[in-house]
């Protein structure tokens, strides 16, 4: 009985953290790091400064009761192999079904592409999943917008350069349910209003 007793706050802990993992639009940013998944040390990269912001979906279908963390590690190893020779993970921040949010490459190295478009200068982010076949959740929706203001603020990017893989290169990504958000320029909106009512910009 008094190992239960002792083990109570712990797990209270533990779901206190899970619940906080995927956040409201406004409420602070929370990003995991590297460590979280395992990451591998990158190879030498080219060096940039972000100026403008891409979105991007992973493109697989990524089930919201899979390891996020696991899915995400497969992509830098697929990535970093001979078939593709990447310095690191593509992307620069990851996002999972239920909002969480992981941190991938530097923000300061230029990510990499199957497609044609040169990605310097853009700061990448992708949601995990396909969402040509699924639907964005509300909780990574909310972290997107999140992430978004935080990158805006604190590296002076205007949410006007906020766009879709799909607007530099031949791709469906980031997927039309993801794209649409885009396209009727809801997102960019929502990111404005956290801008304005958190970082008063």
């Amino acid at each position: 009985m008094k190992k239960l007793l002792l083990l109570l706050p712990l797990f209270f802990v533990f779901i206190a953290g899970c619940a906080s993992s995927a956040k409201s639009a406004g409420e602070d940013v929370t990003i995991l790091p590297r460590s979280s998944w395992k990451a591998l040390d990158p190879k030498p990269f080219k060096p940039q400064v972000p100026q403008r912001i891409t979105i991007h979906h992973e493109g697989e279908f990524f089930s919201p009761d899979s390891n996020s963390a696991e899915k995400i590690k497969k992509t830098q190893v697929w990535g970093m192999g001979k078939d593709r020779n990447w310095a690191d993970i593509p992307y620069h921040f990851m996002i999972d079904a239920h909002g969480v949010i992981f941190e991938g490459r530097n923000v300061f190295t230029a990510g990499e592409t199957n497609t044609t478009y040169d990605p310097t200068g853009h700061l990448l982010v992708t949601l995990l999943g396909n969402f040509e076949e699924q639907k964005v959740t509300k909780e990574q929706l909310n972290s997107l917008v999140n992430l978004l203001a935080y990158c805006c603020n604190k590296y002076q990017i205007s949410p006007e350069t906020i766009k879709g893989h799909k607007d530099y290169a031949e791709t469906l990504c980031p997927g039309k349910d993801l794209y649409k958000y885009l396209q009727d320029g809801s997102l960019i909106k929502m990111v404005k209003e956290v801008l304005k009512d958190k970082y008063g910009k």
